[in-house]
């Protein structure tokens, strides 16, 4: 278990969301079959503000009133980028936008070149410190945990939070986590601490966890050539104007797909999901448990000339047995996702020590509901799915009141 002391400190004139914001609401389409678009950018031309759409291609994107003359641009891997001027939303309920396919790129029959799929992840890590920020940075994020009992949604808990780092440069200790966070605001259901099964979940910062699952950062790929070798080259995809190679890699205990812009080589996003073998984690209360499998996607955005962080998602699965007869007790899932609203490089400002985070988790910190706050942040927007969660969640009355009261 990493115990780190992270730090923090409220930075008023970058940290304020004392401010007038409109906001956008939309459903992204495929133009041809209508299918919801999942993991679009969303953003302002030229800021570094943004937000991704959820599940079912829906997204909320709370606008600084300063920005209404600028325009909106949405980013989605394999297709063209759609563009329109932020006025056109204003006053206006959910619109639906359908975007097209880069169709001449992504039927492109895969190799125009010599290179394999093993070279073309081999450049793009040799070029890491080039194409991400060496220089500090911070950003906004909103994180989101949940946890599942046997299929049953029975804890949330969600922070906004300033992350600090250096830079990109390739760490010493690779399980050591390099940024500091700052916490905004947190809010989280009455069961998060009270319910019995809590026990049953990691106790410390899973903020830190999460944030240590960004491979390209920690540099955390097998560096043997037997790893790179069994890279397979896809058919071509298009991101941001940009042509992008797609490499897939498919073993017993796990699958690997990057997208690799071609003209840089910088990882445009990655999809992960590894099983584990027999992996007996701990012992509680005569049950033992058992890591599963992690399903990761990472995906970044680019501003300026480098690319940062855009939202990380992890699902864990992990189940008890009967320590004595090794009967199946009972099957856990923990949900992470991070989603970064806006970058700030460059910045000559530092997340100090003046208070400080609790060396164990975010359930433990003791903020205080801040309803306003929350009205006009960026989050994920609720889908059908979350619909179910709050269903399971509200047993115990509404999240708001249950926020309120915690």
């Amino acid at each position: 278990m990493r115990l780190v002391v992270l730090a923090l400190v409220i930075i008023l004139p970058i940290f304020s969301y004392a401010q007038s914001f409109f906001t956008v609401s939309g459903l992204l389409e495929d133009s041809e079959t209508g299918e919801p678009l999942v993991f679009a950018s969303i953003g302002i031309k030229g800021k570094p503000i943004s937000t991704v759409s959820n599940a079912m291609g829906e997204f909320d994107f709370h606008v600084p009133e300063e920005c209404k003359n600028e325009y909106l641009k949405i980013s989605m891997l394999g297709y063209k980028n759609y563009e329109a001027p932020l006025a056109n939303f204003i006053g206006r309920d959910t619109v639906i936008l359908k975007l097209e396919k880069a169709v001449q790129v992504l039927d492109e029959v895969v190799i125009t070149d010599s290179l394999n799929g093993g070279e073309i992840v081999r450049i793009a890590l040799s070029r890491i410190e080039k194409n991400y920020p060496m220089k500090p940075y911070l950003m906004d994020g909103f994180y989101r945990d949940l946890k599942k009992l046997g299929g049953t949604y029975f804890s949330l808990l969600e922070a906004a939070v300033k992350i600090y780092d250096e830079d990109y440069g390739e760490p010493r200790k690779k399980d050591r986590l390099r940024e500091k966070v700052a916490l905004m605001e947190v809010r989280k259901s009455l069961s998060y601490e009270t319910h019995k099964f809590s026990r049953y979940f990691d106790q410390h910062n899973l903020l830190e966890d999460l944030l240590l699952h960004n491979n390209i950062k920690y540099r955390t790929f097998p560096g043997e050539d037997s790893f790179f070798d069994q890279f397979e080259r896809l058919n071509n995809s298009y991101y941001n104007g940009y042509k992008i190679y797609a490499v897939y890699l498919n073993t017993d205990l796990y699958t690997l797909k990057m997208y690799i812009d071609q003209e840089s080589y910088s990882i445009i996003r990655m999809e992960y999901q590894i099983i584990y073998p027999d992996n007996t984690l701990k012992k509680k209360v005569g049950s033992v448990s058992r890591y599963i499998s992690d399903t990761k996607v990472i995906g970044f955005k680019q501003y300026e000339d480098k690319m940062y962080l855009n939202y990380i998602k992890v699902v864990s699965q992990f189940n008890w047995y009967d320590a004595k007869t090794n009967d199946l007790n009972f099957e856990t899932e923990m949900h992470q996702e991070l989603l970064i609203n806006k970058v700030y490089p460059h910045t000559a400002e530092r997340i100090s020590s003046t208070k400080k985070m609790k060396r164990y988790g975010l359930q433990y910190q003791d903020e205080a509901y801040n309803k306003d706050f929350w009205d006009n942040y960026n989050v994920i927007k609720d889908t059908p799915l979350d619909k179910e969660i709050v269903a399971d969640l509200e047993k115990l009355g509404s999240l708001d009141e249950q926020f309120k009261n915690d």
